[in-house]
């Protein structure tokens, strides 16, 4: 079984999705679209929330999904080196420590900073040892979410490599065809919608809001299938791959804001999840429109950015720690910020400032002993 190559464009293409999802946390805060540790009081106009739906439509659309991918891409790679066992080993300490990490020391002292006023639980001592023996900790990963899952995906695919032993089928190093493509959107898209009948938009279980997981479990496996059979090269140079992100970034915005002004007229609940057409019209646009712009962009990062250089290097190997501890900087801004003003401008501010302050802080723990050794 070979192992695929590495390729420095995809490093740096997670590394654009970590700047992303700052960026979203960012725009949660000063939009009131979307749940996160602080929100501004004051409701933006409906004018600035449907350009705030837009955008952060788009970046829901493929950017979690896209990172799922590339980690699926690595750890076929590393599955095949370290073998099943030395593989999940790994697994459980480069994704286990920052999860417990964030959900045992950052989460309670965010909780905890941005309520001083609350003494539901007493001073921190017990307020912390509520949080431990509550098992709330548990549901507590905050953005980490994403770590606790892709150690789950990682134990079921070393689970299923051990169990099929010898019995993988040969690569086929032929990339899937457009058509293939748009019916792998459209049953993500079909799926999604029935597991939004269960769980809509809005809920979770133990942080996880499983409304998104199809395409997440989908965007691993194809990341898996393309390092497995050699046909990531090809895809990444294909115009076809082009062809999709203009269509996905021209027609995107389109859709789905005639989906909005069509849809809104019978509850804006009605997208979250139900036997509604919102809710069909929304799963399968997000499906859509994230293959297409994640497809666009392996094609240009592949194209513009197949080497490295040392500036891409140091930000690539801070990026996972920039996710790790971006959340407790931002709510430090959301503090220390002016309120009035106005919510793109914070935005904007919000992600630039930090993530300044979090590759700062990456780079700082890269060099402190313990943490640099999962972070």
């Amino acid at each position: 079984m070979s192992q695929p190559p590495r390729l420095p464009w995809i490093d740096h293409l997670r590394t654009l999705v970590i700047v992303l999802v700052v960026n979203m946390h960012s725009c949660v805060t000063y939009s009131n679209v979307g749940s996160w540790y602080v929100n501004i009081p004051r409701e933006p106009s409906r004018g600035e929330k449907i350009l705030f739906i837009l955008w952060q439509g788009h970046l829901q659309s493929f950017f979690m999904g896209l990172l799922f991918f590339v980690s699926g891409y690595f750890a076929h790679g590393s599955l095949v080196r370290r073998g099943p066992g030395a593989f999940m080993r790994e697994r459980l300490f480069r994704l286990g420590m920052p999860t417990l990490f964030y959900a045992l020391v950052i989460h309670p002292y965010i909780l905890k900073g941005i309520n001083p006023w609350q003494a539901d639980f007493g001073p921190f001592p017990a307020f912390y040892g509520h949080y431990l023996i509550s098992g709330r900790f548990l549901g507590s990963t905050g953005p980490l979410w994403f770590a606790a899952a892709l150690l789950i995906f990682s134990g079921i695919l070393a689970g299923w490599r051990k169990a099929r032993g010898a019995g993988v089928p040969a690569p086929d190093p032929s990339p899937p065809a457009v058509s293939t493509v748009l019916l792998f959107a459209l049953g993500i898209g079909a799926v999604t919608f029935g597991v939004r009948l269960l769980q809509p938009l809005g809920t979770d279980v133990l942080n996880m809001q499983l409304g998104y997981f199809t395409q997440y479990i989908a965007a691993f496996a194809a990341g898996v299938a393309a390092a497995r059979n050699g046909w990531l090269l090809r895809l990444a140079a294909s115009r076809k791959a082009a062809w999709c992100g203009w269509m996905a970034l021209v027609l995107g915005p389109a859709v789905l804001l005639a989906l909005l002004v069509l849809g809104s007229k019978g509850g804006i609940a009605n997208f979250a999840g139900g036997w509604h057409w919102q809710a069909f019209g929304l799963a399968v646009w997000e499906q859509f429109a994230g293959v297409g712009l994640s497809l666009g962009l392996i094609y240009l990062f592949a194209a513009r950015l197949g080497g490295d250089t040392p500036a891409l290097r140091w930000l690539a190997d801070r990026s996972f720690g920039v996710y790790v501890l971006h959340a407790p900087v931002l709510v430090w801004l959301y503090l220390v910020l002016p309120q009035a003003m106005s919510p793109f401008f914070l935005a904007f501010v919000m992600t630039i400032a930090g993530l300044g302050i979090s590759f700062v802080l990456a780079d700082i723990a890269r060099r402190t002993p313990g943490l640099r050794t999962f972070l």
